[in-house]
């Protein structure tokens, strides 16, 4: 299953269902996602994990 069609699926069920309460969270996650994978390897990594 491809990448895409998981995102088509999720947009088409936010879309449906009206969940658009939904999209700040996922929004959110990925960003804190991103921000852990990005920094995983630097000299910023003790500072963000310190956060949580």
């Amino acid at each position: 299953m491809s990448k895409l069609s998981i995102l088509s699926e999720l947009w088409a069920f936010l879309r449906i269902r009206k969940k658009w309460w939904l999209l700040p969270i996922l929004a959110f996650l990925v960003l804190l996602g991103g921000l852990i994978i990005l920094t995983q390897g630097s000299a910023l990594a003790p500072f963000i994990y310190a956060i949580f």
